[in-house]
């Protein structure tokens, strides 16, 4: 699979734009990387750019929401697909976090990394969605320690460190590696739960 939804060299819309400026953003941060440089990468002119979007800014802001709604989206579907159970939903939510960031890799280490570079409202908007991801995550394992399924004294603590470790995948895991989006799936279920000290 992809590791992110990257249209054709060339396309002159909207997500042509989002894509190219992806693609610099991982070469070369976003304040090495220029209007003229993104739509380079698209084929389009700069002037082109000004029907989508009225600022580079704009062009940031509309990666990290993009990026950011499509990992609330299939972490949210998983936890609903799942049989209920505190375990069940941290396995299923793990599991869609893992893949979120093998197949939006791209994406996803934009969202990671530049967040220091969004200004005001983008940058409210941008944590807002963050906080809420983490939200989803933190009621799973709030639930599972009230039900006495997971035994950690720091459930906070817990939940971001499970976070963070599937977030970071994004910075190393590569498709021709050792393991399977799968596999590494299948292994951060496991570290998941260690780390909520699941019975």
């Amino acid at each position: 699979m992809a590791e992110s939804a990257v249209a054709p060299r060339g396309s002159n819309g909207r997500d042509g734009i989002l894509d190219s400026a992806i693609r610099l953003f991982n070469e070369r941060g976003y304040h090495g990387t220029s209007m003229r440089d993104i739509a380079a990468g698209a084929e389009i002119t700069v002037a082109s750019i000004y029907h989508h979007f009225r600022s580079k800014q704009e062009i940031l802001q509309s990666i990290m929401v993009r990026a950011l709604q499509a990992a609330l989206a299939l972490t949210r579907t998983a936890v609903l697909r799942s049989n209920g159970s505190p375990a069940d939903q941290l396995r299923a939510v793990m599991r869609a976090w893992v893949v979120f960031h093998t197949t939006h890799r791209l994406d996803a280490v934009v969202a990671a990394t530049e967040l220091r570079s969004l200004e005001p409202p983008g940058r409210d908007l941008v944590i807002a969605l963050r906080d809420e991801q983490e939200a989803l995550f933190r009621d799973v394992v709030a639930r599972g320690v009230e039900e006495g399924v997971f035994a950690t004294d720091y459930p906070l603590d817990a939940t971001r460190g499970i976070i963070s470790m599937g977030q970071s995948i994004c910075m190393w895991w590569r498709g021709d590696g050792p393991m399977t989006a799968g596999q590494l799936a299948a292994r951060y279920e496991t570290l998941a739960l260690a780390i909520v000290e699941a019975a």
